[in-house]
């Protein structure tokens, strides 16, 4: 049974009319931006990955299962994209310096003992498997089992990258194990959080 019938099916079953997938699109455009730029680590680069993506979304929206998670659907959609892009083109434009970053970067509210700007810096030496996995698990809140088929590897894998990711960065920032860490942005605090949910 197909999607659409599947709603069909759900709409008469409640005596009302199913909420159409797309109109859930819209709600994961902001967390899609983020993600896309931490991919691309350019403004346009990721706008045009979001409006990519969104296409595809609407156009596959029959490949939707009703009552799954539309966040991961759309973020596997994102980071497919993404890499199919990238062994097209062969070639990356990285923004080395962190200039880009640091133009659309929202500031924490006061400073903290970890200025942002060494955080970006660090962040951005992260190999991209790394960078990714902290993304989906810290800072958008995925579990591990839902990074791990949105990336196509093992759990254990994932699970390996994110330790690997925030040792690398505790190690670029000096900043001790178990050490408390004074920050104020609640997506940088969740990047380097130890315990992303799971299931």
């Amino acid at each position: 049974m197909n999607a659409s019938a599947l709603r069909k099916t759900a709409a008469a079953e409640s005596g009302g009319t199913p909420r159409d997938p797309r109109d859930e699109i819209a709600e994961h455009l902001k967390p899609m931006r983020l993600f896309a730029l931490s991919l691309t680590r350019d403004i346009n680069r990721a706008d045009d990955l979001v409006q990519d993506t969104v296409v595809k979304a609407w156009t596959n929206i029959d490949k939707f299962e009703p009552g799954t998670n539309m966040r991961a659907w759309l973020f596997t959609i994102l980071r497919n994209t993404f890499y199919s892009d990238r062994r097209r083109a062969r070639r990356e434009v990285a923004d080395a310096d962190g200039a880009l970053a640091g133009r659309i970067a929202e500031k924490p509210d006061h400073d903290g003992r970890l200025a942002m700007a060494d955080f970006r810096a660090a962040f951005e030496q992260l190999p991209d498997e790394q960078r990714e996995v902290l993304i989906l698990v810290g800072a958008q809140g995925f579990s591990y089992e839902d990074a791990a088929e949105m990336c196509g590897c093992a759990v254990g894998t994932v699970k390996s990258r994110a330790n690997r990711g925030r040792k690398r960065l505790a190690e670029l920032l000096g900043v001790e194990e178990r050490e408390s860490l004074e920050l104020t942005d609640q997506r940088t605090l969740a990047v380097i959080a130890e315990n992303p949910r799971s299931g």
